[in-house]
């Protein structure tokens, strides 16, 4: 029964759902004429969370092994962006000769936008056991008053 193996393709599934290029890493790793972007995959990713209260932005960023002096943090109105000098080695060694030998050296970024500006001279910043926690306070909204009718 060949019918039961048909998979049902919607080419506007992933437009529909915003997210058009969610998979592209997938269509590169297949290609064996790609081999360096198989091994971006070594590369950490800065993965987060964002969270919102009335008053402020909650960021929690994963940002394993880096050091607290190679992170940097800007903000400028509602857009956030985190870098950091990343270093990360690995061997292999069988009987004092390398086997293996895996090693970046490089920046990671991440950049993005909130919807409200953020009142950076209230920011916060702490970073413990590989996590970065960012504390970002919501400007007041500063146009669209209403007055009161008497």
């Amino acid at each position: 029964m060949m019918a039961s193996n048909l998979m049902r393709f919607d080419p506007f599934g992933d437009i529909a759902r915003a997210e058009p290029f969610h998979n592209i890493e997938d269509l590169f790793k297949d290609f064996g004429m790609f081999p360096t972007l198989r091994n971006l995959e070594s590369q950490q990713r800065i993965r987060m969370d964002v969270s919102e209260t009335d008053d402020a932005y909650m960021v929690k960023a994963e940002m394993p092994g880096v050091k607290k002096d190679d992170i940097k943090v800007s903000i400028n109105g509602n857009q956030v962006s985190i870098s950091a000098e990343v270093k990360e080695l690995k061997e292999d060694k069988q009987n004092g000769t390398v086997v293996r030998s895996e090693r970046y050296y490089g920046q990671q970024q991440r950049t993005f936008t909130l919807a409200q500006e953020v009142d950076d001279a209230r920011a916060e910043a702490k970073y413990q056991d590989g996590v970065l926690e960012l504390l970002l306070p919501k400007k007041p909204e500063t146009g669209g008053k209403q007055i009161a009718i008497h």
